[in-house]
């Protein structure tokens, strides 16, 4: 009869997620690391076109989640320039667009800094962080990368007479909004509640849910821009995070490229490998790395619009990387082919 820790053991790892290798880094022929992972592609009705992992699994999408919680914000009458429209659905790199811009957002309301609920941080961005600290620059709200969003946040409550204190709260009326737009939007009830590093309430949910929820927004800005959309809502989180893709993440970022790329395109990355991207037709990708690696996302992320039938020749610098050895390449780090190995996918309604 088997042990209680072992049979605990045993149970613990029945839960797991029953990820799939994903992505490799060689070195001289060698396979020296592997990144496992769920990955979905999803048809523009939502039906599943390719897949690896288990990407029913639930997981917590991060800062994927931001373009979501904009639309609520839209919902509820928040009005902002194009340009900082996106900067509330960022993880920006803190650079001095993304410093003022979250400025702007306060003092078109009547509010400071100091209404910010958010943590303390450098900025995201390598050169934005150096320069920050080459000036003297500390860890505040306004460097840390979701000032945007939060800005947006007490924004929102202020059109709505809603207390800004306690605006991360999940009972709070803003953050039940959300909590409701998500639920709409990805097609599925949350399947857990924590909170993101920020402070903003978070919510578990499933790639293809995330995933249908992207291609919704891209979807609607794009018949929006055709003069043919109804969800206003969607279309202009849409737009703005496509018109100003700088402001979504910042110069030398891969999701700044890849809507710079990719036309049509609305992508949010998140932390822990997690990428999300919808396009204008309603088809859209998702992909989490199991390990959180972030290297892992774009090549990923790449093969599955390559699945889609989307021209990656744009995105090749996206899909690959070098890997060095003695300031020369000796390796390459690469998505497997994991969408031609039937064993490797699960069915999108299996559950993990």
């Amino acid at each position: 009869m088997p042990s209680p820790v072992l049979s605990a053991a045993r149970d613990a790892a029945a839960l797991l997620p029953q990820h799939a290798p994903l992505v490799t880094a060689t070195r001289d022929g060698l396979v020296e690391s592997i990144h496992y992972g769920s990955a979905i592609a999803l048809e523009a009705d939502g039906t599943m076109a390719a897949a690896a992992g288990a990407p029913s699994a639930p997981f917590y999408p991060r800062s994927s989640l931001k373009p979501l919680q904009a639309v609520a914000m839209v919902r509820a009458g928040l009005e902002l320039p194009a340009d900082l429209l996106a900067l509330a659905a960022a993880s920006h790199s803190g650079g001095a667009m993304h410093r003022q811009g979250a400025l702007r957002i306060l003092e078109q309301h009547g509010l400071s800094v100091s209404d910010f609920g958010n943590s303390r941080d450098l900025p995201y961005g390598a050169s934005e962080r150096e320069e920050w600290l080459r000036t003297g620059g500390r860890s505040t709200q306004l460097t840390q990368n979701c000032s945007g969003k939060h800005a947006a946040m007490a924004a929102t409550c202020v059109i709505n007479g809603w207390p800004v204190e306690g605006y991360l709260d999940p009972s709070h009326p803003l953050q039940r909004l959300v909590a409701e737009t998500v639920t709409e939007l990805a097609g599925e009830e949350p399947l857990g509640l924590s909170t993101d590093g920020c402070g903003t309430p978070l919510f578990a949910l499933t790639l293809s849910g995330m995933a249908r929820a992207f291609g919704l927004i891209a979807r609607a800005a794009a018949e929006d821009d055709a003069g043919v959309g109804a969800h206003d809502a969607e279309a202009a989180v849409g737009l703005a995070m496509q018109q100003h893709p700088e402001m979504v993440a910042g110069e030398g970022r891969d999701v700044t490229e890849l809507m710079r790329l990719l036309p049509g395109a609305v992508a949010k990355d998140g932390f822990e490998g997690v990428q999300l991207v919808g396009l204008a037709d309603g088809r859209s990708v998702g992909v989490k790395i199991s390990d959180g690696g972030d290297r892992a996302r774009m090549p990923a992320t790449v093969k599955l619009l390559e699945a889609l039938g989307v021209d990656t020749a744009p995105l090749a610098a996206l899909a690959t990387a070098p890997v060095l050895g003695g300031g020369r390449q000796v390796g390459l780090l690469q998505a497997t082919g994991f969408l031609s190995e039937p064993f490797l996918s699960t069915p999108v309604n299996e559950a993990p």
